[in-house]
C-alpha cells in the first residue's frame, strides 16, 4: 500500500480507531486492521476459530498474515498507515518501516471505555472485558515492544500532527 508502512498499536480505547480515521480525513491511506484484517483465530497456527465470545475474543483477535504482507508489498502510496490490535503483530510488524503506540493514563481509558456503548468491546455493562483491559493496560501486555509512545491523551489532532511529523509523512503525498 506504500512505500512506507506504518503500524499504530495500542490497548483498547487508546484512539486507535479515531487516529485512523482522522488520518484518512486528511487524505492519507489508512487500512483499519479491526475492520480489514481481522478475525477470531488460533495465536499458534492461525487456524480461524468460531464461537469465541467475551474477554476470550482479545487472545484470539488476529490479522490475516498474507493480507498483512500482499498491502505492504504494494508501493502504490506515499504512505500508508496500520491501524489497530492483534494478537499475532510478531507475525508481519518487521514488515512496518515503524511502529507508534498510543499510551492514555488509567483515568483517560476508563472514562472513554464509559463513553463505549453496552455493545461495544469493554462497553458499559461488560464487566470482564473492562477488567481486562484495565489489567492489560498496566501490564502492557500484547503491546509490541520497541515502538515509538505516543501520548494519547492530547488533543487528536495533535497527536495525528506528531505521527505525521515523526514518520516524515507531511512532506509525502497523501495519495
Amino acid at each position: 500500500m506504500g512505500r512506507k508502512n506504518f503500524l499504530i498499536e495500542g490497548g483498547s480505547a487508546t484512539g486507535k480507531t479515531s487516529v485512523g480515521e482522522e488520518l484518512a480525513r486528511r487524505g492519507y491511506r489508512v487500512v483499519h486492521g479491526d475492520r480489514e484484517l481481522a478475525y477470531q483465530g488460533d495465536p499458534e497456527s492461525g487456524e480461524a476459530i468460531h464461537g469465541v465470545t467475551g474477554p476470550a475474543v482479545h487472545d484470539h483477535h488476529l490479522w490475516r498474515v498474507e493480507k498483512v504482507k500482499a498491502l505492504v508489498a504494494d508501493q502504490s502510496n506515499a504512505v500508508t498507515f496500520f491501524c489497530g490490535g492483534s494478537r499475532n503483530f510478531s507475525k508481519f510488524i518487521d514488515l512496518f518501516t515503524g511502529v507508534f503506540v498510543l499510551e492514555v493514563d488509567d483515568d483517560t481509558l476508563i472514562r472513554r471505555l464509559d463513553d463505549r456503548p453496552d455493545d461495544e468491546w469493554g462497553g458499559q455493562g461488560r464487566q470482564a472485558e473492562r477488567e481486562l483491559i484495565l489489567r492489560l493496560h498496566r501490564t502492557k501486555a500484547d503491546i509490541p515492544t520497541g515502538g515509538l509512545a505516543l501520548d494519547a491523551t492530547a488533543p487528536l489532532e495533535r497527536v495525528v500532527d506528531e505521527i505525521l511529523m515523526l514518520s516524515g509523512s507531511l512532506e509525502d503525498s497523501a495519495r
